[in-house]
């Protein structure tokens, strides 16, 4: 008999492994927006636990109430816009406006990849897109990864950069500080090695000396005890 490994464990969605949602304030995405554009407000400024950017709640003229992902300069009570249709000239960070309706080059964050699905790209804490080029009905964005990806021009984007980008340069200091953001999202910390658990409760334990003893390259059809390590690498190692 063995041990069932995180990896199976993690799946059978336990409260181990389970985000405490119920502390949650809202998801961050845009609400139904049809028609001209519209005043809103900026109401509050939360934060969200398991998120690493803080939300801001958006109260607009006609009374939809929303969070929205808060960006670089916004504050409480600043005007912005939210619509799909018409422009507006230098408009405020943190305005929500299809990309047609955004001068080419600006910086943007939480884009839609379908119009309508509520914002998909840019979305963590520092991270922005820049808007390329905008040629009929489709847009040009360059992603904080560096990829280049067409949308339709009608989806929505957030002007600005999001906000909490220096979040990752400041250390812990104490694991306990690491372990409560760990459990907030509903992940296992600390995380123990495999080469330092026994046989019995990972491929990579027991032994005489801390090492896998086995190849560490696994197949894509092992069956999940099994399937540790670097899963169907076509190489690994240093790249020479």
């Amino acid at each position: 008999m063995g041990k069932r490994i995180i990896a199976q464990r993690r799946g059978r969605g336990s409260p181990t492994f389970r985000a405490h949602t119920f502390t949650r304030v809202a998801p961050a995405r845009y609400p139904r927006i049809e028609g001209p554009l519209r005043r809103a407000e900026v109401a509050e400024l939360v934060h969200d636990p398991g998120r690493g950017a803080p939300l801001a709640k958006i109260v607009v003229e006609d009374g939809t109430v929303f969070y929205n992902l808060a960006v670089e300069g916004l504050y409480v009570g600043e005007i912005i816009y939210i619509g799909r249709e018409g422009r507006v000239e230098n408009p405020p960070p943190g305005s929500i406006l299809p990309l047609f309706a955004i001068p080419t080059g600006s910086l943007v964050c939480n884009v839609e990849k379908v119009p309508g699905d509520g914002g998909r790209y840019a979305r963590a804490s520092g991270a922005y897109a820049t808007l390329l080029a905008v040629v009929g009905d489709r847009a040009t964005l360059k992603l904080p990864s560096g990829k280049t990806i067409e949308v339709p021009a009608c989806c929505l984007a957030t002007i600005g950069v999001v906000a909490g980008g220096g979040r990752t340069a400041k250390p812990f200091m104490k694991a306990g500080n690491r372990w409560k953001l760990m459990r907030s999202r509903g992940r296992k910390y600390p995380i123990v090695k495999g080469v330092s658990m026994g046989a019995y409760a990972h491929p990579h334990g027991g032994g005489r000396h801390r090492r896998p003893g086995k190849p560490t390259t696994v197949s894509r059809h092992a069956p999940p005890g099994r399937k540790v390590g670097y899963i169907a690498a076509k190489k690994t190692g240093r790249g020479r």
